[in-house]
């Protein structure tokens, strides 16, 4: 079963009851496991001794002969019961029953004499406290009242509704108490049923609403609400989160009341009673509160675990209930103290040992308890323990190297050393718990450890563990010893002229200066070896003035801070007054003003800079792309190194040669005019192919060039490509082929050479 040890459990645990005087009172508790098993019993955790009165039965259950709620030397059997069993695993204790003595107080409520009109609603309340809770029935002339009849409702906590009213409903009322302590009567009152009905408009009024009421789940809870009003108002009910109230377990008592049976928790809210006026929005309202209590329950129970020496264990007990239950955590039936070696977390609910030893083997329970009761659940922890382990490591020794620095020695075991395969060094600040400890692991020939990254000024505790394949030795003994104190990191120091005889030391605050005590200021003419100062200055000081200086030296200024561990590094900076007031030669001071216009105009000059730089790029892009696609391949000079000769440049034609300058429209322009171009001609200007015949014309393709160190580029392009236009406009007269020849033009050279 969860939350039970197999070695020890309860099967039946004593329960919450209401004895009767002078009757007997039998506690129930009944419990396996391994033999032999000893029951004894607690009330209000002392132990109860046989006697006459009270003595153990064979099953283990308690007896009480003849229950007293006062005896004559002023004791009471009333209290808190609870059953412990023990065997050689351990100790469980049960939950603890709460006995009461069956009681009933006289009426502190009696119903009241009423004169109410034909037609209207009565109302007769009595009230009684009692325990158990007394059972109230009315009385009608000295008769039980009829409740088959639908104008009279009896509500559980003494409350008599009488709707409808009419003249046979005239009469004497008093109720009858009862439960098994005793049976009470109230006083009698009267009601008058007056007059006949009245036609007369009444705005509707809540006569009672309905109270507040504190309950455990699965009772039965009845919230009252009754109205009067001409016409008889309608009553309805809601809750005021706005949640529905539901149907399950939902019935209207009379004509207004409210039952909600098998309470839950979620039933908890404030109801709110409405008596609405028929067909408009007239209404009046009353509200009452509904807290719904749940005992205490698991939701997690403690499991029992194995675990070898020197490890941690660890139990999970979680419980739920209404209001949230408090959780105990006891150890063979004593409530656990927490320590170094024992932890509690998570509000109780996480129960951690570490570095457990055979002291810790025991049954451990979880005891959870709210208002509303209380349950227990136990688990047992078996410590493993292996023949032939090591003994604890020997003379552990921790000396301090610096401010973050530890060395930590120790000599290996005196017994069963064999089988050491290494130890574990375990570190932990001495101010911390344990669960922030941690561990650094050490081989088996090394008998000490140098322990880094700690902290200035802190106490540490230090501690040993063998280890071998079948487990670990015993932890030997802890050694605490500090780190050295560490003093502060240099400080920042500006020095800024003020005028001609006063300059200003400035320094930040800053938490690499660590803790420190305050500043120390120095400052001398660099010719001479004295310094001024020191100048102490508290911890919160970030600026001094030094005066009366002479303009015609250099200054040297000198800051340290300091703390209970010594002086730390000093920084250092010189000055010179001669300049301008507002700078030093070798420390210019923050002009924050001028900084920022200074980073405005590299800002700026920058900005400009790289517009200029793709400005550039842009450009050089461009010219590229236009180059190439507008070079003209001419020839010009080229006789030695073409393969055939050229004509000469005053038999070339004056035209000039124009690449992707004029569209087909343009040709088709100078074909109306009548300048076409022959095809002979243009054949002796742009040869298909390198042949005879184009070299005897003297024009040659690119694939013709032969001089190797010729870097001018030549490209073949098809024809069609390519215009001929003339530059002088006069007519000129016809070749024999037909086609208009080029005027001689005056030498300028080609338009574009390659």
């Amino acid at each position: 079963d969860f939350g039970h040890s197999s070695e020890l459990a309860f099967v039946v645990e004593p329960s919450d009851d209401i004895a009767v005087q002078e009757q007997p009172l039998i506690l129930y508790c009944q419990v396996e496991g391994i033999q032999p098993i000893t029951i004894t019993w607690r009330k209000n955790g002392v132990m109860i001794v046989d006697s006459e009165n009270a003595f153990m039965l064979a099953n283990g259950s308690l007896y009480v002969s003849r229950f007293q709620r006062v005896r004559g030397d002023g004791s009471s059997d009333e209290g808190e019961y609870d059953c412990m069993a023990q065997n050689h695993y351990g100790l469980v204790v049960s939950r603890k029953a709460k006995i009461q003595a069956a009681t009933m107080s006289d009426f502190h409520i009696h119903p009241q004499n009423a004169v109410v009109e034909e037609g209207g609603v009565a109302r007769f309340q009595c009230q009684i406290h009692g325990l158990p809770e007394p059972v109230i029935l009315w009385h009608k002339n000295s008769m039980p009242v009829n409740t088959d009849n639908e104008r009279y409702t009896l509500l559980p906590k003494g409350v008599l509704q009488i709707t409808g009213l009419r003249a046979e409903d005239s009469g004497i009322f008093h109720c009858v108490a009862t439960n098994i302590a005793n049976v009470k009567f109230s006083r009698e009152a009267r009601l008058t049923v007056s007059g006949s009905h009245s036609s007369v408009y009444k705005d509707p009024m809540i006569l009672v609403g309905p109270e507040n009421l504190t309950l455990t789940v699965h009772q039965t809870a009845v919230l009252e609400c009754i109205a009067t009003g001409n016409p008889r108002p309608i009553v309805s009910w809601s809750r005021l989160d706005g949640r529905p109230i539901g149907v399950e377990g939902i019935q209207v008592l009379g004509t207004g009341n409210l039952m909600i049976s098998d309470l839950t928790v979620q039933h908890s809210g404030i109801y709110v009673c409405a008596a609405n006026k028929p067909g408009t929005r007239v209404r009046r309202t009353a509200q009452g509160s509904l807290v719904v209590q749940a005992p205490a329950e698991f939701v997690q129970h403690p499991q029992s675990i194995s675990r070898p020496v020197g490890t941690t264990a660890i139990f999970t007990c979680v419980a739920q209930g209404e209001p949230p239950p408090q959780i105990t955590w006891l150890r063979n039936g004593q409530i656990l103290e927490t320590s170094d070696h024992i932890k509690l977390k998570n509000n109780n609910s996480t129960l951690s040992i570490y570095g457990i030893n055979q002291a810790d083997e025991a049954i451990y329970q979880c005891l959870a308890e709210n208002s509303a009761g209380s349950t227990q659940a136990s688990a047992r922890l078996t410590v493993l323990w292996a023949d032939g382990l090591p003994s604890p490591p020997q003379g552990v020794r921790a000396e301090t190297v610096s401010a973050t620095t530890i060395q930590v020695s120790w000599e290996k075991p005196l017994q069963n050393t064999k089988e050491i395969i290494g130890y574990v060094l375990h570190i932990r600040k001495a101010a911390d718990p344990v669960e922030m400890e941690y561990q650094e692991a050490v081989s088996k020939s090394t008998f000490q450890q140098l322990v880094t990254d700690l902290e200035p000024s802190t106490s540490y505790s230090f501690y040993i563990k063998a280890y071998t394949s079948r487990g670990a030795s015993k932890a030997s003994e802890v050694t605490v010893v500090s780190t050295l104190g560490e003093v502060p990191a240099m400080p920042s120091l500006f020095i800024k002229v003020i005028n001609s005889t006063t300059v200003q030391a400035t320094w930040e605050p800053s938490i690499k200066l660590g803790q420190h005590e305050g500043f120390k200021l120095y400052y001398r003419k660099v010719h001479l070896s004295q310094y001024t100062g020191p100048v102490l200055l508290a911890s919160n000081v970030t600026a001094y003035n030094i005066t009366h200086l002479d303009a015609s030296v250099v200054y040297e200024v000198k800051l340290l801070a300091y703390n209970q561990h010594g002086d730390g590094n000093s920084t250092v900076r010189f000055v010179s007054l001669r300049e301008t007031v507002e700078r030093t030669v070798l420390n210019p001071p923050c002009d924050c003003m001028k900084d920022e216009q200074n980073n405005k105009t590299s800002t700026t000059g920058i900005i400009i800079g790289i517009h200029i730089g793709v400005t550039c790029i842009i450009f050089c892009i461009l010219f590229l792309m236009f180059g190439y696609r507008g070079r003209l391949l001419m020839c010009k000079n080229m006789q030695e190194q073409l393969s055939t000769p050229q004509i000469p440049r005053s038999q070339r034609s004056a035209t000039g040669l124009v690449l992707n300058g004029a569209t087909r429209r343009d040709r088709d322009d100078r074909d109306l005019n009548g300048k076409q171009l022959d095809m002979n001609e243009l054949e002796r200007l742009f040869p298909a192919s390198p042949s005879q015949e184009q070299q005897e014309k003297g024009i040659t393709s690119a694939h013709s060039l032969s001089a190797p160190h010729d870097e001018t580029q030549i490209s073949t392009f098809p024809l069609d490509e390519f215009s001929i236009i003339e530059e002088q406009p006069d007519p000129l007269p016809k070749t024999p082929h037909g086609s208009s020849a080029a005027a001689p033009a005056p030498d300028h050279g080609p338009a574009n050479e390659g």
